[in-house]
This record gives C-alpha cells, sequence and structure tokens, in this order.
C-alpha cells in the first residue's frame, strides 16, 4: 500500500512539473506569442525527455544512476523555473517533496 501511494505521489509529482513549466512560460514578462511558445515548449521540452530517458518505456533506456540523474535535472529545473518566477518556497518543496519521494521509493525497492 506504502509503495503504491508513492508511485501515485511520483506520478502527481510529474503532472506538476509539466503544469509548472506551462505556468512559468505563461507568465513570461514578454508579448503575447513569446508567452505562448515558453508556455506550451517549456513542458513539451521536459515531456519529450522524460519520455525519451526516464518512462517506464523510454526510447533511450539508461543505467539507473543516469536515469537517476536526468529525472533530478528535470525537477530542479522544475524548482529554478518557480523562482525564476518568484516563488522559490514552491520551487524549493517541489525539488525536496521529489527527492524524499524518490528516496523512499529506493528504499521500497523500486528501480530507478
Amino acid at each position: 500500500m506504502m509503495k503504491a501511494t508513492l508511485l501515485a505521489l511520483a506520478f502527481l509529482l510529474e503532472l506538476a512539473l509539466l503544469v509548472v513549466a506551462g505556468w512559468w512560460g505563461f507568465t513570461r514578462p514578454a508579448g503575447w506569442p513569446v508567452r505562448v511558445a515558453a508556455g506550451l515548449g517549456a513542458p513539451l521540452l521536459i515531456a519529450v525527455v522524460w519520455g525519451l530517458f526516464c518512462s517506464p518505456k523510454a526510447g533511450v533506456p539508461l543505467p539507473a544512476p543516469a536515469k537517476l540523474t536526468v529525472q533530478a535535472a528535470c525537477f530542479v529545473t522544475g524548482g529554478l523555473l518557480l523562482a525564476l518566477a518568484g516563488r522559490p518556497v514552491p520551487g524549493a518543496l517541489l525539488v525536496a517533496v521529489w527527492a524524499v519521494d524518490k528516496a523512499l521509493l529506493t528504499l521500497a525497492g523500486d528501480p530507478v
């Protein structure tokens, strides 16, 4: 039951990461074409990277340490995007909650 809860949290955090990237883009202090491009492009870029390297059916299978590094880079990017948008505390919380969830999943025997 605990592992299922942690996996559900991981999925919700991944969705939150995409929302954060989109929110950052749509709230840029720029004209609407730039905001639309950033608001759609940032989450798309993260989704492509995640799909290629981190998803269970990744197109480019990586060894566990490399996969964990890519996952961490995605979440740190999300945290930085929130900080750049003037929300450093939620940015830090996003990264911290992901790190704790990932650590607990690893302890529960879930592969990276």
